[in-house]
């Protein structure tokens, strides 16, 4: 009797699991993260990339899925994003909702599956420098095995990803010589660069074996939307021209006013860009602060080593808080020649209406009428007659009055022991005429 309660118990605790367990699992569905790519491809955006694929890993997310709605960027941004998906140790899916060009391009090809909308895109992605021409043979040459190596990463035919970033390649029915490979959702379904076409998240997550899971919606923080602008190649030399031009301004000025406000927001803003972004580093900011101390004590240490050092130390310290040492270097010095020419067209167009530079320019002259001469003016002697010692051509020694004096003539060669006749007195410049004699008829 009790053996056969016993197994009435186990019988009743087995289907209590059976009806219950379904109804857990549903409830513990996976986790999947939606990360949106858009605008410019540039430095910033890889740090908020990192927060989000280093949340999704410690969240044990099943899959990212990067919406990628992007003209390009910058090609050194977008080898970090892909290092970035490839170390990632969950699936990450790209969405192409729109297009994903140049850099977006590369980024989709990381990804273990591409999806598209109807109308999606995706390649044109030639390197160009920053003039907007084709990049040298070097750059261009290490961008293609970079598309290569992306496509061959992701188990597809690296021809059509060559195409994307070569006019030279011909695909005949696709892109024929001379045009660069751009794909349309169908065709990129039709060579294998994509794994289906979708019209929204959610049929991506059909498509991908992911329905059902938790969507988690990643977006940039407004210190990070701030940090990709900054940290944007364009917009760094702007920033350090108007801290540069605001700053010297400001030391030639009295008290401290608008110029110097807008020279301390704009070094601010860049440290604080690049520190979010993770370039710049807080040893960074100390060894600038040092810099700028020791170039204001400049004004009070007699010499100029002081100067130096901390001018040296400022461009240490700006140099390191960027993305490239030589992108940085660029930027110092655009930043230099704009403050100069700056500050020259400041002065001379708005020089008079602007108190401000009254310190910088020196707009008194020492005139004769003010009363300013740099040695005595004999203008006594303008109208005397006398006698040249030795020949003016044009200058040598004439006599009047018993005073030997050094003058010079009007132009023409006067021998000596000719009658003279001073005309001019500029200062220490006596300018004497020969006195012609008269032939009475």
């Amino acid at each position: 009797m009790k053996k056969a309660k016993g197994i009435s118990w186990i019988f009743i605790l087995v289907l209590s699991f059976t009806l219950v367990l379904p109804t857990m699992t549903a409830f513990a569905s996976d986790k999947v993260y939606h990360v949106p790519i858009e605008a410019e491809v540039e430095k910033g955006l890889k740090a908020f990339l990192e927060r989000a694929f280093k949340e999704a890993t410690e969240n044990n997310a099943e899959a990212i899925v990067l919406e990628i709605h992007t003209p390009g960027g910058f090609v050194d941004a977008a080898t970090d994003i892909g290092k970035l998906i490839d170390e990632a140790p969950i699936k990450v899916i790209a969405f192409i909702n729109s297009k994903a060009h140049s850099a977006g391009a590369f980024i989709a090809l990381h990804a273990d599956e591409i999806y598209m909308v109807p109308n999606g895109t995706i390649g044109a992605a030639a390197v160009i420098d920053s003039a907007g021409n084709a990049a040298d043979e070097k750059a261009n040459s290490a961008w293609l095995a970079q598309m290569r190596a992306a496509a061959e990463t992701s188990g597809r035919d690296p021809k059509y990803a060559l195409a994307m970033a070569n006019k030279r390649i011909d695909i005949p029915e696709l892109a024929p010589v001379g045009e660069l490979l751009t794909l349309s959702a169908d065709e990129a379904l039709e060579v294998g660069y994509s794994e289906g076409t979708a019209s929204s998240l959610e049929d991506v997550l059909v498509l991908a074996d992911l329905k059902g899971s938790e969507v988690i919606g990643m977006e940039p923080t407004l210190s990070e939307q701030v940090a990709r602008i900054i940290t944007n190649p364009v917009v760094v030399p702007i920033l350090l021209s108007l801290a540069s031009l605001g700053l010297v301004l400001e030391l030639y000025s009295p008290g401290f006013g608008v110029p110097g406000l807008v020279g301390l927001s704009s070094l601010g803003l860049f440290f604080f860009g690049h520190t979010i972004a993770g370039f710049a580093g807080y040893e960074t900011i100390i060894l600038f602060v040092i810099g700028l101390v020791l170039v204001v004590a400049e004004f009070f240490v007699p010499g100029a080593i002081v100067g130096l050092i901390g001018g040296a130390l400022i461009i240490i310290s700006l140099l390191f808080s960027g993305a490239s040492l030589v992108h940085m270097a660029y930027s110092i010095l655009i930043a230099m020649f704009i403050a100069v020419i700056g500050m020259v067209i400041i002065m001379k167009f708005f020089g008079k209406k602007l108190h401000v530079f009254n310190k910088l320019v020196l707009r008194d002259a020492t005139t004769t009428e003010e009363g300013y001469v740099s040695n005595q003016n004999r203008i006594e002697l303008i109208g005397k007659v006398g006698t040249s010692l030795t020949p003016l051509r044009p200058s040598g020694v004439i006599e009047v009055d018993q005073e030997r004096i050094d003058a010079v003539s009007e132009g023409s060669y006067v021998d000596a022991g000719k009658k003279v006749e001073i005309i001019k007195v500029e200062g220490s410049r006596i300018v004497a005429r020969e006195l012609k004699e008269r032939v009475e008829e």
